[in-house]
């Protein structure tokens, strides 16, 4: 697949099965996200890889968060927030570590965001599936802590990949160029 079908092909899986991509595989996608600009070459993200068993561990990492910021939290919340990280066969966790100094943290964080872009595109020109998920987890210092993150890093979100399950619904036409391209001339 060459890039521009990459890049306009590119959709979100909703559901996945097995396979997820192999250690090989996952490699080079991961090789592909490190390639993300990167001013000031700090190589700000941060991959932790989930698959098997500590998927589950991690939504029991997901439940305590979950009570320690909603203590009265109904339990049919809980179990879906338990099973959330079970909706994947492997799971990647995207973080940047934010240094101090010259480059400004926006620019460290978007540098992470392209990186998890690039997760995306590899994965599909591979042939897999992927999804960018956030939500609370993904702002919450006890998960961080848990995953061996500095409170100071930032998750910048979980990337889902596996094979999707269904096909994805086929994406909207892009709004007309005028809408969102003007000139600036001064």
């Amino acid at each position: 697949m060459d890039a521009i079908d990459a890049l306009t092909s590119r959709r979100s899986a909703g559901q996945f099965t097995e396979p997820a991509p192999d250690e090989a595989t996952l490699n080079e996608i991961l090789r592909a996200a490190m390639r993300a600009p990167d001013h000031g070459k700090l190589r700000p993200w941060r991959f932790i890889v989930l698959r098997g068993d500590a998927r589950k561990r991690f939504g029991d990492v997901c439940v305590e968060a979950m009570k320690r910021r909603e203590p009265d939290a109904p339990a049919n919340m809980l179990d879906r927030e338990r099973e959330k990280p079970l909706r994947a066969p492997l799971i990647v966790v995207l973080a940047a570590a934010i240094k101090e100094g010259k480059i400004p943290a926006v620019e460290q964080l978007l540098a992470a965001g392209a990186a998890a872009q690039n997760v995306m595109l590899a994965a599909h020109a591979m042939g897999y599936g992927a999804a960018w998920k956030t939500g609370a987890p993904a702002y919450d210092d006890f998960v961080k802590e848990a995953l061996g993150l500095a409170r100071t890093d930032q998750i910048v979100g979980f990337m889902y990949l596996g094979t999707p399950a269904t096909v994805p619904p086929p994406l909207p036409a892009p709004p007309e160029f005028s809408t969102l391209v003007r000139e600036w001339v001064g």
